[in-house]
């Protein structure tokens, strides 16, 4: 599934980034890379996602969240 998708409070892992190498750069650069575990904090319509990942608040705007691709955990 896609990141932009995950509710609020649930818990994932990142399985694929997408292959732009600046959008690469870019997110590797925070601290999102596959095999993150992270925690989805807030995903409202319209606003960025809020993720709580390697101990750092991140918000990341809908269109980069379409080119995560993650599992969710239990």
């Amino acid at each position: 599934m896609k990141l932009s998708e995950m509710h609020a409070s649930t818990h994932g892992v990142v399985k694929r980034l997408g292959r732009d190498d600046r959008f690469l750069s870019r997110v590797t650069s925070i601290g999102l890379t596959e095999g993150a575990e992270f925690q989805v904090i807030k995903n409202d319509k319209r606003m960025p996602v809020l993720l709580y990942v390697r101990e750092t608040l991140l918000a990341l705007n809908r269109k980069d969240c379409e080119k995560i691709e993650v599992e969710a955990r239990a």
